[in-house]
């Protein structure tokens, strides 16, 4: 790896651009969307990130209202629904890379209460950053080969969701499937904390899902 002369004038300004970009993105209205071939992904919006231990970030539970808004719709027109929700053993794996959290059992890895009163969705719980390695999900798109678009959202951006996405897009596209993978930028957020910036990492999570062919819209409207 390598940088040139002045990399921090380069990298401001390509933030400042993408900063632009996202700030002029369109918002998607839920009419718009197919509803029978349409999947919403509702990521780790779960007590354990947001309301309590060591993982937890006041920063994240900004996306509760727009998601719980956005689960209501996905109910109210027949749009398959699923929630992904960090449940871990205690001597889990994960823990050598993160601090214990979402231990399997514990309010932490229980839905928020505005998302679990709203209901409606199918529970995955998933013991790795990448939802998409459960078994319970894999059978649920086999099950479900009509699905084309998938709506995802939650936390983090930049770790459970980008990973989610990339491993899902490079899945359909190695059956050369081509499926749609929408992102709403209200709906997604990541922690803020020493050498994690929220803004950089948000932004680098753009930039590399958008690269990736993820899509992003402003939010989900009625």
């Amino acid at each position: 790896m390598k940088f040139t002369n002045d990399p921090i004038s380069r990298i401001t300004a390509d933030a400042e651009a993408m900063i632009k970009e996202i700030s002029s993105l369109e918002p998607l209205a839920v009419s718009a969307i197919d509803s029978k071939t349409t999947m919403a992904v509702f990521v780790d919006i779960i007590n354990g990130f947001i309301n309590e231990g060591a993982m937890a970030s006041e920063r994240v539970g900004d996306i509760i209202l727009p998601n719980t808004e956005l689960l209501k719709m996905c109910n109210e027109n027949n749009i398959l629904s699923i929630a992904f929700a960090d449940c871990h053993e205690k001597t889990a794996e994960e823990f050598s890379s993160f601090p214990s959290h979402c231990v399997k059992g514990t309010r932490e890895s229980e839905i928020v209460d505005e998302l679990k009163n709203e209901g409606g969705y199918i529970l995955i719980p998933k013991n790795s950053t990448n939802g998409f390695n459960e078994q319970k999900f894999k059978d649920l798109i086999e099950c479900h080969p009509e699905i084309t678009t998938f709506i995802v959202t939650g936390d983090c951006t930049d770790i459970c969701v980008m990973q989610f996405c990339l491993t899902l897009k490079t899945y359909f596209t190695a059956m050369d499937k081509k499926v749609r993978i929408i992102v709403p930028i209200s709906c997604v957020e990541t922690y803020d904390a020493p050498f994690h910036s929220s803004d950089f990492t948000n932004l680098a999570a753009y930039k590399l899902l958008k690269d990736s062919g993820i899509n992003f819209v402003s939010g989900i409207t009625k």
